[in-house]
């Protein structure tokens, strides 16, 4: 089923994208300005790519009826929405162990995800 498959990916690109957050903040913290405008992006990059993945869930939930693919990203969307306004609000003391425990989610859905086949759920 390709909503199942357009899961996968958004949750690859997810992945992909919420790991190279630390590392432009350590650019940033070793003092290169230009770090902070990569973490910047990225957190942009990052939510965006959440929000679109619970869209996709949606569809996996109303197509495939699985509806823990959905509860997952909405945990994780609702935990980088925290985070992202946690960043620019300065309040380091949540943004950093709130993006260290979404970095550790979002690699628990990545697994979590590509473990489950992908497939119609027959109706009695």
């Amino acid at each position: 089923m390709i909503s199942g498959w357009v899961l996968r990916g958004l949750v690859t690109a997810q992945l992909v994208a919420i790991v190279g957050q630390p590392v432009f903040a350590g650019v940033y913290l070793s003092g290169d300005f230009d770090g902070l405008r990569m973490h910047a992006m990225g957190a942009n990059l990052t939510t965006s790519i959440g929000y679109l993945q619970v869209i996709a869930a949606v569809v996996v939930w109303v197509r495939l009826r699985q509806v823990w693919p959905f509860v997952a990203s909405l945990g994780v969307v609702a935990a980088e929405t925290v985070q992202y306004f946690a960043g620019q609000d300065g309040a380091l003391w949540l943004h950093i162990p709130l993006g260290v425990l979404t970095v550790a989610a979002v690699a628990m859905l990545f697994v979590a995800i590509w473990r489950q086949p992908v497939k119609v759920v027959e109706h009695a």
